[in-house]
């Protein structure tokens, strides 16, 4: 199979309320312009109680199904250290990692039931070495005056994995799914966490 014929997998998980269900329609926006068949599948019933979000995200020439097997990721785009080792599993050996270092405690953490797990980046980093990127999605968004553009933050650091895609397209899908007056925040947001990686 040539290597353009390839069907990429990209999984992104996080917490409702921390945007990756907009982070994977940006993404989407992206690489259909680049010209690639994109199929994503998404879960966030739980969503607005703070539960999981993933989205299964795959492009290529042409994609059948939306659906990531198990082992198969290519790419794990986290925006919780808790939601970013639930699908360690998930990520290929030579699979490229970004997990933002936001800690949402679930409610068993909460209630004193549980402990949240400790020292997640380096657990990742012991079976993926370098291809693990840790990002401070939340200080930098802090530091541009809006903690919701954590997800665009990612979404930069993100996009240094594709260098052949343009950042305009980036920046195009960031204005076409944003309100105008958001514009300026978040194209600032994605640029910082291009440099952030």
């Amino acid at each position: 199979m040539k290597k353009d014929e390839k069907t990429t997998n990209i999984f992104l998980s996080g917490v409702g309320g921390q945007g990756a269900i907009l982070a994977s329609n940006i993404l989407g926006e992206v690489f259909i312009r680049a010209g690639y068949d994109v199929k994503k599948a998404e879960v966030h019933g739980m969503a607005q109680r703070g539960g999981d979000v993933t989205t299964h995200f795959r492009y290529g020439k042409k994609v059948y199904s939306p659906i990531i097997k198990y082992g198969d990721v290519d790419f794990l785009l986290s925006f919780e250290l808790l939601e970013a080792l639930r699908y360690i599993n998930w990520v290929k050996p030579d699979g490229k990692i970004v997990i933002n270092t936001q800690e949402i405690l679930p409610p068993s953490v909460s209630l004193g039931m549980m402990q949240y797990p400790q020292g997640v980046p380096e657990t990742f980093k012991k079976f993926f070495k370098e291809n693990v990127h840790v990002v401070d999605g939340l200080g930098i968004a802090k530091q541009l005056g809006n903690l919701q553009a954590q997800n665009v933050v990612l979404v930069g650091a993100f996009s240094n994995f594709f260098p052949k895609i343009k950042e305009s397209f980036f920046i195009d899908a960031i204005k076409k799914l944003l309100a105008p007056k958001l514009h300026d925040l978040n194209i600032k947001a994605f640029e910082a966490g291009k440099k952030a990686l």
